[in-house]
């Protein structure tokens, strides 16, 4: 397989490139969703949360950093995550351009 020529595109087309790999794992999905539901919450709680080994939902969640869709403050010998709002702006904004795009215009 050929390297990924991201130099080719812009940094707004590789940032949502980025963000759309790291939530194409359902893992990562109920992860969010979790989030969502208690705001905010220890790598823990998450582990509980998940049918799946602590290491395994380590990897994940170091996706979802590593994309720019959670961060993580240290307390103590935990780390508390949460969604970023800035992330969630940047799909938005993203998403948003499509609908109306769509909704304007009528294809096939």
């Amino acid at each position: 397989m050929g390297a990924t020529k991201t130099e080719h595109f812009t940094e707004q087309q590789n940032r949502i490139a980025s963000i759309a790999k790291a939530l194409g794992h359902p893992a990562r999905i109920a992860i969010i969703e979790y989030l969502m539901k208690v705001n905010e919450c220890i790598c823990g709680d998450i582990v509980n949360e998940l049918p799946l080994a602590q290491p395994t939902v380590s990897q994940h969640l170091k996706e979802l950093k590593n994309a720019g869709i959670i961060k993580g403050n240290i307390e103590g010998n935990s780390i508390c995550y949460c969604i970023d709002e800035k992330v969630i702006e940047v799909l938005n904004t993203y998403f948003s351009k499509i609908i109306e795009t769509v909704s304007k215009e009528k294809c096939c």
